[in-house]
């Protein structure tokens, strides 16, 4: 496969693509304020637009007021888009971020095998 500019059929016809991500919550408590400040914080150390999409509800992924709108509990996924500048090395930030539990750490891990308690 060639890395050379216009071998990809979209750009040749004009059709950009935007780099996005589908990624689960995997911390306990979800995308709260703690960690969508992190979210908010690591996104705002680039140039390029950030957009966040959990359902019909898109927000921007600089706005920490956005990304807890979104409701995104332990467990959810959330649709991540980079567009612009440095857009890919954003999105495998946040990527790395929201995969390591926002530095909390993930949640408990459901085993349908395990005893329930009685």
């Amino acid at each position: 496969m060639s890395c050379q500019s216009g071998s990809n059929p979209q750009e040749r016809h004009g059709i950009t693509t935007v780099p996005s991500e589908e990624l689960d919550i995997v911390n306990k408590l979800g995308l709260h304020a703690r960690a969508a400040g992190r979210f908010s914080a690591l996104a705002s150390e680039y140039p390029c637009t950030i957009r966040v999409t959990r359902g019909e509800r898109t927000v921007d992924g600089k706005s920490v007021m956005g990304l807890m709108m979104l409701a995104a509990g332990c467990g959810s996924r959330i649709q991540v888009e980079a567009d612009g500048e440095q857009a890919e090395e954003a999105l495998t930030a946040l990527r790395d971020l929201v995969a390591d539990g926002f530095g909390e750490g993930t949640g408990p891990q459901r085993s349908h095998d395990t005893p329930s308690d009685h």
